[in-house]
């Protein structure tokens, strides 16, 4: 992967942001064209901690899939830790997402026929790992999000709240520069939810850079700092 195919944009006077986000916009073939996304600039700043905040059909699903990479913008630039990612290959933006995206979702994703340290063990199969130190790293991360006791669980033995630390885990072993929840404690009670919030609390005082989409406000409030997208506009929060 060449410096010319990256477009690697670097300052060395400046902090460079883990994600810059300029005009961006997705609009979605009709009858009828759906703007679901429009004219979006958002930074986000190394370490920082970020909520985004919307109703359902706000259009943060679909944010969640462009800063992701999962999805591609129709208008406007991206540029990921320093990478503008608006015209690479679908190979090069699924080898960026592995290496520098970890994803939390409200739906845990783990595999029924794997166990726990196998699930989290996996998002580390495409990289140039030996299979030592992949298990070797995933029993040390189940361990700082409090599982290390459960790491020869099978899941479907675990709890709402210890598979979800599982997923944080499995999200969390690449080392990733940015961490993407979506709605993390949808399917918690608020015991485990509580908990969760907690590990993204400690996460962010070790300096890692998280962005949790919610429509819930105990959740948000959680954040370092908030934005809200409304009818696929964001806008910024006053704290």
């Amino acid at each position: 992967m060449t410096t010319a195919e990256l477009q690697v944009v670097h300052d060395a006077d400046t902090e460079v942001p883990v994600v810059e986000m300029k005009g961006i916009g997705r609009t979605f073939p009709g009858p009828p064209e759906v703007r679901a996304v429009e004219n979006v600039d958002l930074t986000i700043s190394p370490g920082e901690y970020l909520s985004i905040v919307g109703t359902s059909g706000s259009g943060k699903s679909t944010l969640l899939h462009l800063l992701g990479l999962l999805d591609r913008p129709t208008a406007g630039t991206y540029v990921l830790d320093g990478v503008d990612v608006s015209t690479l290959s679908e190979r090069r933006r699924s080898r960026l997402r592995g290496e520098r995206i970890g994803f939390v979702f409200q739906a845990f994703h783990l595999l029924a026929h794997r166990n726990v340290v196998e699930n989290v063990a996996l998002s580390m199969l495409y990289q140039r790992v030996s299979r030592r130190e992949r298990f070797e790293r995933s029993r040390a991360t189940l361990d700082r999000v409090g599982l290390g006791h459960r790491v020869d669980a099978d899941p479907a033995t675990l709890s709402g709240g210890e598979r979800q630390r599982a997923a944080i885990a499995r999200a969390l072993v690449a080392e990733p520069s940015l961490l993407l929840a979506d709605e993390p404690t949808g399917n918690l009670d608020s015991s485990n939810a509580e908990a969760v919030l907690d590990i993204f609390g400690k996460l962010h005082a070790e300096g890692l850079t998280l962005a949790v989409v919610t429509h819930d406000d105990d959740v948000s409030k959680r954040a370092q700092r908030r934005v809200r997208i409304t009818d696929g506009t964001l806008s910024e929060e006053k704290r």
